[in-house]
């Protein structure tokens, strides 16, 4: 099943909005659920896949579809999820002068609670950032560099590894990156980081870059063994091996990286707008959930400091 705007959106989210494959794949899923669910309730002589035409739809036939979802026993999460997948794609209908009027406006999106991040402690992450120092391999400086700069800078596991040689500022101890939506970005990283990323390069990279075809040019920064860009899977398998080295109990993602880089520093007194700016959030509502952390710091700090507590 297809349907042009469809199509049209979808491209807009992942070209324009940079969302990930998995969103694109997910709002693909919803819509065309949607497109499916419209079909079926129209007349008999009208019935075909392409039936539909979004100018005509109105509110109340969306919201009886809305109706239908919470029928049918799916989580709310899952409810609110598709329903924000079809405000996203009559919000861009009509911006885009497909349709004159938003039929979503009134539909409103459930509740639903938002999880509080899971965060590493100091000593975890001390531990995880010298796992690999107990190697002396091309890989295991790479992937100490890479740990380094991800706790140093909260850059998105996408982002680093999207990263060029030219990218990092050796002199004025910043790393430029590109985020969601083609947004640059500049971070400052401290000195530890750009040590262990200057060794990576004149140390480990070259002797990676040998393994595999000298004439060919590639200015990635972090590379795989065979001379080719560290894919975000990769990434992934290095921080699951490290972190056994490390002896991490919890399940270990990139984004808990980010996660508690951004805790940390609201727990060391930076403010949430330069927490926001670091992370790349256009929203100050998403950097907010980590106050909630901060707070639960600021709480055992006063428990234990205060003499009546």
């Amino acid at each position: 099943m297809d349907d042009d705007a469809i199509r049209t959106f979808l491209d807009h989210l992942a070209v324009e909005k940079g969302a990930s494959q998995n969103t694109v794949i997910a709002y693909q899923g919803d819509l065309h659920q949607l497109l499916e669910h419209l079909n079926e309730s129209n007349t008999p002589s009208s019935h075909n896949e392409k039936s539909v035409l979004w100018e005509g739809l109105g509110h109340a036939r969306l919201a009886e579809y809305v109706s239908n979802l919470y029928g049918r026993s799916y989580a709310t999460t899952t409810i609110a999820r598709k329903v924000a997948s079809i405000r996203s794609f009559f919000n861009f209908l009509a911006e885009e002068g497909i349709i004159r009027e938003d039929p979503t406006e009134r539909i409103s999106i459930p509740k639903v609670g938002r999880k509080i991040p899971k965060v590493l402690s100091l000593s975890e992450l001390e531990r995880l950032l010298n796992a690999p120092m107990n190697l002396t391999t091309p890989e295991a400086i790479r992937d100490s560099a890479m740990l380094e700069l991800l706790y140093a800078s909260g850059l998105r596991v996408s982002e680093l590894v999207s990263l060029n040689i030219h990218d990092v500022n050796m002199v004025e101890h910043s790393v430029r990156c590109m985020g969601k939506g083609s947004k640059e970005r500049i971070v400052p990283i401290h000195n530890r980081s750009v040590e262990k990323i200057s060794a990576y390069i004149w140390k480990s990279r070259p002797k990676l870059m040998d393994k595999y075809a000298k004439k060919e040019k590639d200015h990635a920064l972090f590379i795989n063994h065979r001379g080719k860009r560290l894919t975000r899977q990769g990434f992934w398998l290095l921080l699951k091996k490290h972190a056994m080295g490390a002896d991490i109990q919890v399940p270990l993602t990139p984004h808990i990286l980010r996660h508690s880089f951004a805790t940390h520093m609201l727990n060391n007194g930076a403010s949430l707008r330069y927490v926001q700016a670091l992370l790349g959030h256009s929203s100050i509502a998403t950097t907010q959930i980590y106050t909630h952390l901060s707070n639960e710091h600021i709480r055992k700090q006063y428990d234990n400091a205060h003499p009546r507590a």
